[in-house]
């Protein structure tokens, strides 16, 4: 791209960021919310509902079952009826079902609704990041993607004491703290899902917010990048579902999503167990200090990626950073270095993904974007599955600090493998290369 182009294309960016940044991160921290909200009713639900441990492990987990199964089909259909209704739809009903997890009272109750819930809102992840790549090129995608990776420390800043203080009034209507807290952050799921109906636009064609000059300059700079990405992406949705590369990159995002939901389902019990309090408001306040330091490892990893190009290598540090916490949270026995170690680990797990989706995203278009992002998503919230078994399993085998080593080295692998992800990308790279090449020689 001329240095002219890239200057007239700047301010578009902006734009289009001040334009869809913000409604796109509520929608994320409402769907980060809503997972977390199991973590900070933890306690009080297993003391009203009576399931033990395992139960509440297999409920937190099932959820990423519906919701792994349906990511590929989801993606492609949002794909063809478009991003605003799909997206629309996906928000309002997972609403509806997480307002509906107030009455999850015992095991089987508790169980469809956890899948229910993950069938509602598969796709809605990979669907904003294949939406993203029509508006964003890949040179300004990690800081933009970081913008939007706000939602989740944002969701245990602001969310983490909203969530404290509606449990903090159980018995308000009759009803358990836990209840209230399921139900109100459902109806206003659903209240956002009506506005995304209206406000979002399906693509720059159609976002009249943008300028003749300013969508020409946008559709120039996503077909140029769509070009030079043909050459090497799978032709076609089902290709890239046997990608090579997909699939590594599949295994790496499982390895990122195993440390996040091992720690996140967790974490509001595990700094009242440091502070010595319940969990309610004063822990949600605390958790969300944890999480503020994310935001600043998502400015500084994203901008860097962005500014030297070094994504691979930025990626693979937050993530090692991320393996540094989890495993000091359980080594250190102050509170304050516990926590600031717990701070450590969600920053580099939330400050790895926005970076590592520049990755994939770098080659993948087309119909091969949409089910190719899709896939490493699904296989990826399999971790959300995976870490409260595996944490639960180990923690059991080896004792209370079991789990966090456990996962601690998940992590470690995972950012092994982002390290060396450029050798899979090259020789995936020679094999099409070779194959073009022996087609061109037999047409010849």
């Amino acid at each position: 791209m001329t240095t002219t182009a890239t200057t007239a294309l700047a301010p578009v960016i902006r734009k289009v960021t001040v334009r869809l940044i913000p409604i796109l991160l509520l929608m994320y921290i409402l769907a980060f919310l809503d997972r977390s909200n199991l973590g900070f009713a933890k306690a009080e639900f297993q003391a009203d509902t009576g399931l033990s441990n395992a139960a509440y492990a297999l409920g937190a987990g099932i959820f990423f079952l519906g919701y792994a199964v349906l990511e590929v089909p989801s993606n492609l259909l949002m794909r063809r009826v478009g991003a605003k209704a799909w997206l629309a739809r996906i928000m309002i009903t997972w609403g509806i079902v997480s307002a509906l997890m107030m009455f999850a009272t015992n095991e089987p109750s508790f169980y469809a609704l956890r899948v229910l819930l993950g069938i509602a809102e598969a796709g809605f992840f990979p669907g904003v990041i294949y939406y993203l790549t029509h508006w964003i090129p890949v040179e300004h995608r990690a800081r933009v993607n970081g913008l939007f990776y706000f939602g989740a420390p944002l969701a245990f800043i602001f969310g983490g004491p909203l969530s404290g203080l509606l449990l903090d009034l159980d018995g308000l209507g009759g009803l358990h703290g836990w209840q209230l807290m399921f139900l109100i952050t459902g109806v206003l799921t659903i209240i956002v899902g009506l506005i995304v109906i209206s406000y979002l636009p399906n693509g720059p064609r159609d976002a009249r917010w943008l300028t003749e000059a300013e969508r020409t300059t946008l559709l120039a700079a996503m077909e140029s990048e769509d070009g030079s990405k043909e050459e090497h992406s799978p032709r076609g949705a089902l290709r890239a579902l046997a990608n090579p590369a997909v699939l590594y990159f599949s295994v790496i995002y499982l390895t990122i999503q195993m440390a996040v939901y091992g720690v996140t389902f967790y974490l509001p019990t595990q700094v009242a167990g440091v502070v010595g309090q319940e969990v309610g408001f004063v822990v949600g306040l605390i958790t969300g200090g944890v999480w503020t330091l994310a935001i600043v490892g998502v400015l500084i990893a994203t901008r860097l990626a962005d500014r030297t190009g070094r994504r691979r290598t930025i990626a693979a540090v937050a993530l090692a950073l991320a393996a540094i916490g989890i495993l000091l949270s359980v080594i250190l026995d102050q509170p304050v270095l516990v926590l600031l170690a717990l701070a450590v680990g969600a920053a580099g797990f939330i400050a790895v993904q926005p970076v590592f989706w520049t990755l994939p995203t770098s080659f993948l278009v087309g119909a091969a974007a949409a089910s190719g992002i899709a896939l490493i998503n699904s296989v990826g919230s399999l971790g959300g599955f995976l870490a409260p078994i595996v944490k639960n399993w180990a923690d059991g085998a080896w004792g209370a600090a079991g789990g966090s080593v456990t996962l601690a080295v998940i992590a470690a692998f995972g950012a092994v493998l982002i390290a060396c992800s450029h050798l899979v990308s090259a020789g995936v790279r020679t094999i099409a290369e070779r194959r073009e090449s022996n087609q061109h020689s037999e047409a010849a």
